[in-house]
């Protein structure tokens, strides 16, 4: 008997191709291992296809799968040789921000809210656009930093490992990526919206 049909339109998947690419390019620094991960998503979605309800956009469920797929090769690399530059302090490197708590997550009271109004759907797809050109425009290491704490949600120790980073290093560097996008969002969404 053949499989059933996947509710999944090759085509679309070609045009996310691009963006998971990029994605994974500037997670992994290495267009190699980055073109593999995204074959390893493809290839995973198209054989769980059947499991895509459509629940949630195609795209956002792509690059879920590519997230997992970064964050392995990302773990695997750390089991290999560790130089000393890899290394990262264990140590308090000193406060942070008020909204984040030490491993740099939001703070229960400080966590921004969802919004609740009826055009909440269109307003969240304009505003993640918005939020993506403001990512794109930040120096690459603190989009790459950003991106791996934010999104591929690894904990500080990898990323100061991936990126021979020292923990102090790596808060100043979320620091000025968030107040980056904070006023790059401030300048091109929250006062346009005013």
């Amino acid at each position: 008997m053949p499989p059933p049909p996947s509710p999944i339109d090759p085509a679309a998947l070609a045009r996310i191709r691009s963006d998971m690419l990029r994605f994974a390019r500037l997670q992994l620094g290495n267009d190699d291992e980055a073109e593999d991960v995204v074959q390893e998503a493809l290839a995973g979605a198209l054989k769980n296809a059947v499991s895509f309800r459509g629940e949630a956009a195609l795209k956002t469920w792509m690059i879920a799968i590519l997230k997992n797929k970064i964050a392995d090769m990302l773990r695997k690399r750390q089991r290999g040789p560790v130089t000393a530059s890899q290394l990262c302090g264990t140590e308090d490197d000193g406060p942070l921000p008020a909204l984040f708590d030490r491993r740099g997550m939001w703070r229960d009271g400080a966590r921004p809210a969802r919004w609740e109004d009826p055009e909440a759907d269109i307003h969240s797809r304009q505003f993640l656009g918005q939020f993506d050109a403001c990512l794109n425009k930040l120096p690459p290491q603190q989009g790459r930093v950003f991106l791996m704490r934010e999104v591929v949600e690894l904990e500080a120790g990898e990323i100061c490992a991936e990126l021979g980073l020292t923990t102090q290093n790596l808060h100043v560097i979320l620091h000025r990526a968030r107040l980056a996008l904070r006023a790059c969002l401030q300048h091109h969404w929250i006062d346009r919206e005013s």
